[in-house]
């Protein structure tokens, strides 16, 4: 039986690099906004501004955490003030509120789209009082309402950030929103690691430009604010170029592969929920909702006897991590503490087969089927099933 891992990286390969890696030693700069670093934040503002009706300015980042961090730094005037932010979410989201210097508050997800809304957020700003800024979270890739955080930041003044680290391809940019991307290796578009800054305001994305630089007006020059070694290098720079040479063909073949998914698990488990999010997105995870009466590590269980890897993103929430117990919580996560017994990230890579997905969603079947006899019945069907499934042909 052979396994199905939960995530396989596509990234460009040696050869598709070559080409760049020779543009560095003949440039000989390997740092500090180098002439691929420059390159590669001019295509990735070109394709930004193409969700938006006026130009954006962008910088890229160490990764994306760093570009939460001085995001925030760059967009809030009052130091050391609280920051709005989803309880379902990467740890990384909360590190960089706090490495920024302020504080997070943790707050509640919506039902359907799990994320942060407008809705809740001045909810929240309601209850507790001091909140300065607001940091939504593209949960799984899927794009936020970002005229609706621009009318909030217009009627309240407060400013947002979103942590759009898995949602390039589909977050737009608002008109007064900040937005962080990830270019970790999981992401469709990857560069091993990496991010950047995207918004409409360029003194914001200048100031986080310093911000990453140490703070440096210019080189050589005086510091203007206490920054940190946050740039991204030239040999990041170089694979970010070759993954977006391959883009047209990478965000094509994702599009195929969540369809296909979504049509199986229909067809299958018509009993298991996916999230709502823009149809035709460019998608890095699978996340699926279990039905209540089946908990995620049961179904973890059953499909990892049978060689299918899973993964429990978020979850548990923030709220329940020892790192950040201390932390303000703005309501009682009642939705974020029922998906995280019943959120399950399922195999979702360019090398799955349409063999792999009927494997996987046939498992998913069959243990809903046994969750209905409970989790002895589970267990037993765990130890003694075998394999399902054959060959077909590639999905992409």
């Amino acid at each position: 039986m052979t396994p199905i891992p939960v995530l396989r990286p596509d990234m460009p390969s040696a050869d598709e690099l070559l080409p760049y890696l020779r543009r560095i030693d003949q440039a000989q700069q390997y740092a500090n906004f180098g002439p691929l670093c420059l390159e590669l934040e001019r295509r990735l503002a070109a394709g930004c501004a193409g969700q938006a009706d006026q130009p954006v300015a962008l910088t890229t980042v160490a990764n994306c955490t760093v570009g939460l961090q001085l995001a925030l730094m760059a967009s809030v005037d009052r130091p050391r003030v609280k920051v709005l932010v989803p309880s379902l979410t990467f740890p990384g989201t909360v590190s960089g509120i706090l490495q920024a210097g302020f504080e997070p508050v943790l707050a509640d997800v919506d039902t359907t789209r799990w994320v942060l809304t407008p809705e809740i957020a001045r909810a929240a700003m309601n209850r507790v009082r001091g909140i300065r800024a607001i940091m939504p979270v593209a949960a799984f890739g899927g794009a936020l309402d970002a005229a609706g955080w621009d009318r909030l930041t217009e009627e309240t003044g407060v400013p947002v950030v979103i942590d759009a680290a898995g949602a390039f391809g589909n977050q737009p940019i608002g008109r007064h929103t900040v937005v962080a991307f990830s270019m970790h290796a999981t992401k469709a578009l990857g560069a091993g690691e990496g991010g950047f800054v995207v918004a409409r305001d360029p003194d914001v994305v200048a100031r986080v430009r310093r911000l990453s630089n140490f703070g440096y007006m210019s080189a050589g020059g005086l510091i203007s604010d206490i920054g940190v070694n946050g740039k991204m290098s030239e040999y990041a720079a170089a694979v970010g170029l070759a993954a977006l040479d391959r883009w047209p063909e990478i965000s094509a073949a994702r599009r195929r592969l969540m369809t296909t998914y979504l049509n199986a698990l229909a067809d299958a488990c018509p009993e298991i929920v996916v999230q709502e999010r823009p149809v035709g997105g460019v998608y890095s995870l699978g996340v699926v909702r279990l039905p209540d009466r089946l908990r995620a590590e049961t179904a973890a269980e059953y499909l990892a006897s049978r060689g299918i890897g899973s993964r429990r993103w978020y979850c548990p929430g923030i709220y329940a991590h020892p790192a950040f117990l201390s932390l303000t919580q703005a309501d009682d996560h009642v939705v974020v503490k029922h998906l995280d017994q019943h959120l399950l990230g399922l195999p979702f890579h360019l090398q799955m087969s349409l063999a792999d997905i009927e494997r996987v969603t046939g498992a998913l079947q069959s243990v809903l089927a046994l969750g209905a006899r409970g989790r002895t019945g589970v267990a037993k069907a765990t130890r003694s099933s075998g394999p399902r499934g054959s060959h077909l042909r590639a999905v992409v």
